[in-house]
């Protein structure tokens, strides 16, 4: 039975495989859309409902904490401690695991609460599709659900116009990366691999979400297009994800002329190289967690807008 260490140290391996092989995002046909109220409200230039409202913020982390609070409902149940303790996790180990579940419903309580209060009926939640089969892969999911909740949080703080829901968001976020830090550290991984964390925009974070939902009840999907999928290349070494090395990639989307490497730390947030042949070059001065996305231009500023995007993003750990 391999280590927790082995496993997470590998975590470059965990995060593609989860993210490349997530269900097919959830479709709705164009009755459902007007049913819905999606045709109306989605812009069809950015893929996101026109004048962006702070409840419409909140019902979007709303959607994330209710996914990551069925993961670990889920996970638990199907796990057992002795299943954690093979892969290496001490008991206090195990009992800091667990406790995440009761932070991500608390997170769930506090957003209902601040969508209610609102005057809004919030979101209810969803049917999920994790694809846990053992523990390990409940870990490794984990890792790519943790990085993404921190990551939505930042990129949704500037969308925020009322100071008290930034307040809010603030302090989830910050217990948001506890989560993620204690995964690493769990599995003796380097706790702080880079100096910031990547903010994430909401087209961007769902369509990670979304390849987790089976489906919604009538009135809790968001008015939100996931982006086509990006995944490693079939016969690709996902452990090669160094800089300089080249990364081949798959999708059904046209017209990228560049990949874009989303980062903690760049100036403007996003390196670019170009896109040939299904394949790019990583760049440098990467480090953790990086989102990748293709693209159909490259701005000098480093600023990966959702109009130039085309696929994506795909989490890689970057060395």
């Amino acid at each position: 039975m391999p280590s927790l260490r082995q496993i997470l140290g590998a975590v470059a391996v965990g995060l593609v495989t989860v993210t490349s092989a997530l269900p097919a995002f959830p479709r709705m046909s164009p009755r459902m859309e007007k049913m819905f109220g999606l045709a109306t409200r989605q812009n069809p230039a950015t893929g996101l409902p026109d004048n962006l409202t702070d409840v419409d913020v909140l019902q979007f982390a709303l959607t994330l904490e209710f996914l990551e609070t069925a993961f670990y409902a889920q996970g638990f149940a199907m796990f057992q401690d002795s299943d954690f303790a093979a892969l290496g996790l001490q008991p206090a180990d195990i009992t800091n695991l667990k406790s995440i579940q009761g932070t991500e419903q608390a997170h769930v309580t506090t957003l209902m609460s601040a969508v209610a209060g609102a005057g809004t009926q919030p979101v209810a939640p969803c049917t999920y599709n994790f694809g846990l089969t053992n523990a390990a892969s409940m870990i490794a999911t984990a890792s790519v659900l943790e990085n993404v909740g921190v990551s939505a949080y930042l990129g949704a703080a500037p969308l925020l116009k009322s100071t008290a829901i930034l307040s809010v968001a603030a302090q989830i976020v910050t217990i948001e990366a506890r989560h993620q830090t204690f995964i690493r550290v769990a599995s003796n991984a380097a706790a702080i691999p880079s100096p910031f964390d990547t903010p994430l925009g909401v087209r961007n974070v769902f369509t990670l979400a979304a390849g987790f939902i089976s489906s919604c009840p009538t009135g809790s999907n968001l008015a939100v297009t996931p982006f086509p999928a990006l995944t490693m290349a079939t016969g690709a070494t996902p452990a090669a994800f160094t800089a300089g090395t080249s990364l081949a990639l798959n999708t059904t989307a046209t017209g990228a002329t560049n990949c874009a490497f989303t980062n903690g730390g760049l100036a403007g947030g996003t390196a670019f190289t170009a896109f040939t042949n299904g394949a790019c070059v990583i760049p440098q001065g990467l480090a953790g967690l990086t989102y990748v996305n293709l693209a159909t231009a490259a701005p000098a500023t480093g600023v990966l807008t959702d109009a130039i995007t085309v696929a994506g993003p795909m989490a890689m750990a970057a060395s």
